[in-house]
Order: C-alpha cells, then sequence, then structure tokens
C-alpha cells in the first residue's frame, strides 16, 4: 500500500531528538506559556522574517484571534476564497463576522484577485487569502486593492510553512499570517497547534493577551478572551522540526519535479506554477474529469489518494445561510468534482511516486481504448 501520508516516517527520521525534547519538558515541570513556547515563537518569526510570532492552540484559532485583536465582528465581512477548507470561513465567523466568498483563479486554485473588488461593500474590513496546498496566493495586487479601500490582509498560511512569493516567506506579506501546526503540516506538531505573525506589535501584544482569557498578569483580564496556548510540549517538538523544514520541503519539491515529468497526459491537468511562486507542496493536486473513477482504480491498485475538498463551502449544512447557488461559484464547483490529492509526505520513496505515475498512465491508456 502507498499510503497518503504518514507522518510516522517523517517523526521516526528524528526520534531521538524528539524523546529528548519531550524528556526535557517533562523534567522542568512549566507545561503552559514558558521558555519552549517563547524560544519558538522567536525562531518562527525569524524564520518567517518577521519581528514576531505569537504561539496558539491550532490553526482556526490563529486566524480567529487575529480577526478579534483587529475589532472585526458583528456586522463586519471578510473576503475568503470560496475553495479552500472550512476552517478559513469559521475563524470569520467565530468572530461574530460574515465571510464573503471568492472563486479562484482556475489555474493556481488560489483566490482570484480580478475577482475581489466586485465583493467589497461598506461593511467589508480584510481580505484573507489562503496559500492554498502549499503556493503562494498573488498578493501584490490583493495588497493593492485592500490599500485602496483600507482593509486589513491576513493569510491563511496553514499549508505553506516556507514557501515564497516573490523572495518573501509566506509569513510576512501582510498584516498578519496564520499557521496550522497539525501533525500533517510541513512543519507538524505531534498534536494541535497554531501561531500568527506579524510586524505589527501592538497586535502580537493583543494576540498574547486575548490567548490566555484576556489576561495580562493572572487574575487580571483586560478582556473577554479565550484559552488558546501553544503548548509546551508541541512547542519543544516544533523547534526541533523548525531546524528541517527547509530541507524536508526541498524532498517535496523533488517529491512534486517527479509527478509533474513523469505525468503527461492530456486527461489530467497538472498543478500550475507561477514565475514569481516557490511552493512547498504540502499536497499534490491533479485535476481530472474522471476524479472518482481514478481514485477508486487506484485505491485498488493500493494507492491511496484524497480530495480537498469534495463539499465546497457553500455546499456545507453549516454555511446553508450564505445563499450561494451553484452560478455564482462555478469554478469552485467543478474542482470539487474533479481533483484528486496524490500521495506526498516525507519519506516517501521515489519508486513509490513512479509507481503512482505508472498507474495512473495505465488507467488513461485503459479507458481510451
Amino acid at each position: 500500500m502507498i499510503k497518503f501520508n504518514d507522518p510516522l516516517v517523517e517523526n521516526k527520521l528524528i526520534e531521538n531528538e524528539i524523546k529528548e525534547a519531550i524528556n526535557k519538558v517533562v523534567d522542568s515541570g512549566w507545561y503552559i506559556l514558558g521558555n519552549e513556547v517563547e524560544q519558538f515563537e522567536e525562531e518562527f518569526a525569524d524564520y518567517c522574517n518577521t519581528m514576531y510570532c505569537v504561539g496558539v492552540g491550532n490553526g482556526l484559532e490563529a486566524l480567529h484571534l487575529i480577526l478579534r485583536a483587529y475589532d472585526i465582528g458583528e456586522g463586519d465581512e471578510v473576503i475568503i476564497p470560496a475553495n479552500t477548507y472550512i476552517a478559513t470561513a469559521l475563524a470569520v465567523s467565530y468572530a461574530g463576522a460574515k465571510p464573503v466568498l471568492v472563486e479562484p483563479d482556475d489555474r493556481t486554485y488560489n483566490i482570484n484577485p480580478e475577482l475581489i473588488e466586485e465583493k467589497i461593500t461598506k461593511n467589508t474590513k480584510a481580505i484573507m487569502p489562503v496559500h492554498l496546498y502549499g503556493q503562494p496566493a498573488d498578493m501584490d495586487p490583493i495588497n493593492e486593492i485592500a490599500k485602496e479601500y483600507n482593509l486589513k490582509v491576513i493569510t491563511d498560511a496553514a499549508q505553506a510553512h516556507g514557501a515564497r512569493y516573490k523572495d518573501q516567506k509566506v509569513g510576512s506579506l501582510a498584516a498578519a499570517a496564520g499557521f496550522s501546526f497539525y501533525p500533517t503540516k510541513n512543519l507538524g506538531a505531534l498534536g494541535d497547534g497554531g501561531a500568527i505573525t506579524t510586524d505589527d506589535k501592538e497586535l502580537a501584544e493583543k494576540v498574547r493577551t486575548l490567548r490566555n482569557y484576556g489576561s495580562q498578569k493572572k487574575y487580571y483580564n483586560k478582556y473577554k478572551g479565550f484559552n488558546s496556548r501553544l503548548d509546551e510540549m508541541q512547542a519543544a517538538i516544533l523547534r526541533i522540526k523548525l531546524k528541517y523544514l527547509d530541507k524536508w520541503n526541498s524532498e517535496r519539491q523533488k517529491n512534486a519535479s517527479l509527478y509533474l515529468d513523469g505525468l503527461d497526459n492530456e486527461d489530467i491537468v497538472l498543478p500550475f506554477v507561477p514565475e514569481w511562486a516557490e511552493p512547498v507542496w504540502h499536497l499534490f493536486i491533479v485535476r481530472t474529469e474522471k476524479r472518482d473513477e481514478l481514485q477508486n482504480y487506484l485505491e485498488e491498485n493500493d494507492v491511496q489518494t484524497q480530495i480537498h475538498y469534495p463539499v465546497p463551502i457553500h455546499e456545507q449544512e453549516a454555511y446553508k445561510d450564505l445563499g450561494v447557488d451553484y452560478n455564482e461559484l462555478s469554478i469552485t464547483e467543478k474542482l470539487s468534482e474533479r481533483i484528486l490529492s496524490l500521495p506526498m509526505f516525507i519519506g516517501l520513496k521515489r519508486y513509490k511516486i513512479k509507481e503512482v505515475n505508472s498507474n495512473i498512465k495505465y488507467y488513461f491508456s485503459k479507458s481510451e481504448v
């Protein structure tokens, strides 16, 4: 079986270092907001080329707390891509605001900057692009629109640790960025975790307060805050993994090249990478009108795949109140019906990728007969 993802392989590579880090935290006797979190925040801010990093409970809460810190809430609107994981929309909803969905570019699958302006109203307060699948969104036109309309830009970088846009790290491309450290991310913990990066000192300080019950001093609460703190144990593990992130991203890029070189087939649309983008291939997505049939065939031949994402946000029961119909988001609908994620993880052997390629090519040659 060729697994779709296997974080155990990655963790085994540095098993001794992880265990040492865990033992260090256990022996310290300090388990919440201690030295490991502080050190990771400094190191990840440096990695992202930002002034500040604040560790929080997970990626969803990273985005939610940024919105709260910017006082975006009831009656406000936040523009987000229609083609994204539901967490992007949930962050807006948690803040009390309304997510406004914009179609993706049909080549990159990221939000289409040309369609943003028509969605701006007097209630719009922010634009939240997503660096989907590990590829950066086209940020220059987005930031220009935001400047013209005095909007905040908050990036969802949950899938893009280390990705670059015009040689800039994704965590430094906007007012703030939210990251997830879910175990299967490019930089993954052994549980939940998240962080924000920013150059805005006031924002960083407010998020630090909001994440800890709204308190800067124990029992004295400045805001109606939340309990959303990056765990000391996870921070210690992330500090170890951060040292390997660029090396592991390079491995993903080599794996992606094997797919790109080996899947020359008119029945499949391969990922498009603009010249200004350096993706880190959190996911490798192909598009085909025979998606379901191909997925079934690969499963029968011991190749695991996934679909990101089979049900668009506007089709979810949770968001039926948005009142969006098929014709408004037809590109997003088509993507949900045609995209397929192929195996991609650290430790995936080259011969396994070639085996996936061979299975796909054989399926299409067989179906053409």
